[in-house]
């Protein structure tokens, strides 16, 4: 193989946007710690850590286009800080070198606590946390002489996504027919991206240079409510539609004195117990694509984690 296209990191989306590439015929390098990913025969698996220029200068022979999908080791500002930038810079430097683009998946986090819908040109307004960070990322991104994109999602749902909040606190309890604790309000509209949207998202915009050094948002269907979103899991799976209950984000605040998990769940808490909804219609024409229809993409979402919970040991 002579790949042209790296993906670090194999969470969700890189695991998805490798699955995708290799199944169009295109050849691929994916780079993580643990060299996991997809079974496939145009997918070259490499154990590397990305944060290294030595390793990532070797990893980038051939590139044309890089998809930066790494996470921070834990989902805390101090750690995020720590990790991401650094590791941003590494990947920027080598890929301007080697004469390529980096698409990266990004978040809804910099846009901070907005009313009404977020579009592509809402600024960035995060001042605080995990959220100012995400806004770093994006002037330093801008700032590079190395081409970029970066393309935002919302909440992902989809195969592969279980540290989420439509992933495995919520999915694997429907099925069981367990009652579903949602945070904040269970009654607001909020965006939720199907991951298999971004990833072909991100796969366009590397190939197209009049899409460069731009900010997109990947192709979103309509909001849904979190108790739609579990109605829709549930006609999915054709279960019965599961008792709920919510966790108030005053008490994940309460929780957080001595929790640094429950106190960074809470610093995100605003984006549920009011609407959050993006919109991604200037993006889709831009892209040529549309979202997943949810019947469509939970219908998969489903099917990944029937077929999950049947193996042997899941993976």
């Amino acid at each position: 193989m002579n790949p042209r296209q790296l993906i670090t990191g194999v969470g969700p989306v890189g695991a998805t946007l490798a699955q995708q590439l290799a199944d169009s015929g295109e050849p691929v390098r994916l780079a993580s710690r643990s060299g996991r990913g997809p079974d496939h025969p145009l997918i070259e698996r490499v154990a590397a850590d990305v944060s290294r220029a030595e390793v990532v200068t070797d990893l980038m022979a051939g590139i044309e286009v890089v998809h930066h999908c790494i996470h921070a080791s834990q989902y805390a500002a101090a750690v995020w800080r720590r990790e991401l930038p650094a590791a941003e810079q590494t990947i920027l430097d080598a890929a301007g070198r080697a004469g390529a683009v980096v698409i990266f998946p990004e978040s809804l986090y910099a846009y901070g606590k907005v009313h009404g819908p977020m579009t592509e040109d809402t600024p960035y307004a995060a001042t605080v946390g995990k959220l100012a960070v995400r806004v770093e990322l994006l002037a330093a991104r801008a700032a590079h002489s190395t081409p970029t994109v970066s393309v935002c999602a919302s909440d992902f749902y989809g195969p592969r996504v279980i540290g989420a909040h439509a992933g495995e606190r919520l999915i694997p309890r429907v099925l069981a027919g367990q009652r579903v604790t949602v945070v904040g309000s269970p009654d607001q509209p909020h965006s939720f991206t199907y991951v298999p949207d971004l990833t072909a998202a991100m796969i366009v915009a590397g190939q197209r240079r009049d899409l460069w050094n731009r900010v997109l948002h990947a192709p979103t269907a309509a909001p849904l409510t979190q108790r739609e979103l579990v109605a829709a899991v549930a006609r999915a799976a054709g279960v019965t539609m599961p008792k709920m209950s919510s966790l108030p984000v005053w008490a994940l605040r309460v929780v957080g004195v001595v929790s640094g998990g429950a106190r960074e769940l809470a610093e995100t808490g605003y984006m549920f117990t009011g609407p959050f909804v993006m919109t991604s219609s200037h993006s889709e024409e831009l892209l040529g694509l549309s979202p997943t229809p949810v019947v469509d993409g939970m219908a998969e979402t489903v099917t990944w984690w029937q077929e999950r919970a049947a193996m042997p040991a899941a993976a």
